[in-house]
């Protein structure tokens, strides 16, 4: 049986989540780049990842003082949902995300933790199950690409730092279409072949 049978919304199709990727202190506008939670100077992106393991929407980099909900009210990615991921039957498409995003129509988030009933409490422990495996996606890309990991190296003002983390994703993601990964093991869900996540014509 496929783990995406276990999911109590059936037509939800990814998760989103919030990546840190700790950088070396920048020269100029340090208080932009800090991160008070995780004191470190970092840049963060905004991640979709399907149950597959793919990473489908990356969008960043932000400043590392930036919380969750900034990202993704300054990325416009709910206006691209809005004009993607409705049906006309009204059975929209949704993702799943922590509650810093908001209940939206679209976008699901865990029930508040007081006061809810024992259904509302095994939504959110089934959901948070499906969410950590899909967090694997992020800890693959660096495993692939360990320079990533490594904060000196990650030199804001010398090195195009967006552009190296979002390259390593689509490669990532690549091996991931050849070889899977460990979500696409748990979920029991096979990534496209690489030649249509490509998008290769094989008649040019």
């Amino acid at each position: 049986m496929q783990r995406s049978s276990l999911l109590k919304v059936p037509n939800c199709w990814g998760f989103i989540d919030g990546t840190i990727r700790p950088i070396c202190r920048p020269s100029v506008e340090q208080e932009d780049y800090y991160s008070g939670h995780k004191r470190v100077h970092c840049v963060k992106y905004q991640s979709v990842v399907t149950p597959d393991g793919i990473t489908v929407s990356e969008l960043g980099a932000f400043e590392g003082r930036k919380h969750d909900a900034g990202m993704f009210r300054e990325s416009g990615f709910y206006q691209q949902l809005e004009a993607k991921a409705r049906l006309p039957n009204g059975n929209n498409f949704v993702i799943y995300g922590d509650q810093a995003y908001g209940i939206r129509e679209l976008l699901l988030c865990p029930f508040p933790g007081h006061g809810i009933n024992e259904d509302q409490q095994n939504f959110n422990t089934s959901m948070s199950t499906l969410r950590v495996a899909v967090e694997w996606s992020f800890s693959k890309l660096v495993a692939e690409f360990a320079f990533l990991d490594f904060k000196k190296n990650q030199k804001l003002l010398l090195q195009n730092v967006e552009a190296m983390y979002k390259t390593a994703t689509i490669l990532t993601n690549c091996h991931s279409c050849l070889y899977g990964n460990q979500t696409s093991t748990f979920f029991n869900i096979e990534p496209v072949p690489l030649e249509i996540y490509l998008n290769v014509n094989n008649n040019n």
